[in-house]
């Protein structure tokens, strides 16, 4: 990490003007190619099993998770990777989450998740601690356990814009797929379908009703809680982009610092001053390709470019759920028919990303579209490499949420 000493940077190349911040971005967040790979983000509330109200506290899941234990629970830690090569880190609530090797397959994923994932259960089961089941903690209030720099920023920033940011921080869970942005034709395809189908798998995989005991109301309170945050960090991109590298450019010049590096535990940044104002010079020091790299990680749209797409606008499903929606994406990318046909079904509630949130499928018009989205999924992922039980798995799953929706909308 590049560090600021005394008000000046101690080592790396400055970016000179806007025009470098972005020729980097572009070489960074959009690597073209034939699609190729997969990959998955599992996160999780992490809760004491027999009472799952209890606050935790950071060394008994220092001491549940042993030689795997994230740099973030424990400064000094040099975490080992999980056995199918997975690398364990922690949020600032204590929620747990595993980032996936690069699979070359479906198959290979969901070997590769399974295998981590049944790791990090029994380790956590032998200390008396389980992991959650649902986008949003539903028996606790946030609370931070890890105490870094960076959260300390975070949180006295997004304080200042009410309570979500705390929310976020400390009480939410995600289910993110990293699917590649495909060859310079396919990129425009890929990233409008992504972002179109966004509304409809959100409502049709939400998880989050509950909160800290309480019904929010919300089909998914977790991305509600995203969506309060701060807009210039969270809200989506323009979907319809013909250059959705210059849409990140510009949405990453507008958004606010969130935290500048320094010696020492303060690195809270000048109210208000955006990555435009620091590349122009309102700091005596000009940015360097880690500090951009680093305002990059602090930004959270439903679609982050990070030379794949992160697709994050999925709640964290119950135990081994985690594969419907992911095979679903990956079916409906498999070729650009496929894809080009989902982005057509998707097209009529493409915008409706706060309608879903509250509704789900309850609401008609985002039933009828997840019903033809996911009919288009269910038939192509037939042609997957899963086993068939697992493709009878991920279809089951996904009927039953459709059948579940049409109970509580009659």
């Amino acid at each position: 990490m590049k560090m600021i000493e005394n008000g000046a940077p101690v080592d790396g190349p400055p970016l000179r003007d806007a025009e470098e911040v972005e020729a980097r971005i572009r070489a960074i967040c959009f690597k073209t190619g034939p699609p190729a790979l997969i990959g998955a983000e599992l996160e999780w509330t992490l809760h004491h099993t027999t009472a799952p109200q209890q606050p935790l506290d950071a060394g008994t899941v220092r001491r549940a998770l042993g030689p795997y234990t994230p740099a973030g629970l424990d400064p000094q830690a040099d975490p080992l990777p999980l056995p199918a090569g997975g690398r364990l880190t922690a949020e600032p609530g204590g929620q747990l989450e595993i980032s996936s090797a690069p699979a070359t397959s479906l198959a290979g994923l969901h070997t590769a998740v399974t295998t981590d994932h049944t790791h990090l259960r029994q380790l956590l089961a032998r200390a008396g601690l389980r992991l959650g089941e649902h986008g949003l903690d539903p028996y606790r209030e946030p609370r931070r356990l890890l105490h870094t720099p960076r959260y300390s920023a975070m949180e006295r920033s997004f304080d200042a814009h009410g309570p979500h940011g705390r929310t976020m921080m400390c009480s939410t869970a995600g289910l993110q797929v990293c699917l590649d942005a495909g060859t310079t034709r396919q990129l425009g395809l890929r990233w409008a379908t992504v972002s179109a189908l966004g509304p409809v798998l959100l409502a049709a995989f939400a998880t989050s009703r509950r909160q800290a005991g309480r019904d929010t109301g919300w089909a998914s309170a977790r991305m509600a809680t995203w969506w309060g945050i701060d807009p210039r960090r969270s809200h989506p991109l323009d979907p319809a982009s013909a250059d959705p590298a210059a849409s990140w450019f510009h949405y990453a010049m507008r958004a606010p610092l969130l935290c500048l590096r320094r010696r020492g535990g303060c690195w809270d940044p000048p109210a208000g001053l955006t990555l435009r104002d620091w590349v122009e010079g309102a700091l005596p020091w000009r940015p360097t390709h880690d500090d951009l790299e680093y305002h990059l990680s602090t930004l959270f749209p439903p679609i982050r470019p990070r030379g794949y797409l992160e697709i994050r606008y999925l709640d964290a499903q119950p135990g081994d759920d985690w594969l419907a929606p992911v095979a679903v994406l990956t079916a409906l990318l498999a070729d650009d028919r496929t894809t080009a046909t989902a982005l057509d079904l998707a097209t009529p509630t493409a915008g409706a990303w706060l309608h879903a949130a509250r509704a789900g499928l309850t609401d008609r018009e985002l039933r009828h579209a997840a019903t033809a989205v996911l009919d288009l999924a269910c038939r192509r992922i037939e042609h997957t490499d899963l086993a068939p039980a697992e493709r009878a798995r991920v279809v089951d799953t996904v009927q039953r949420r459709l059948r579940d929706a049409g109970r509580a909308e009659d």
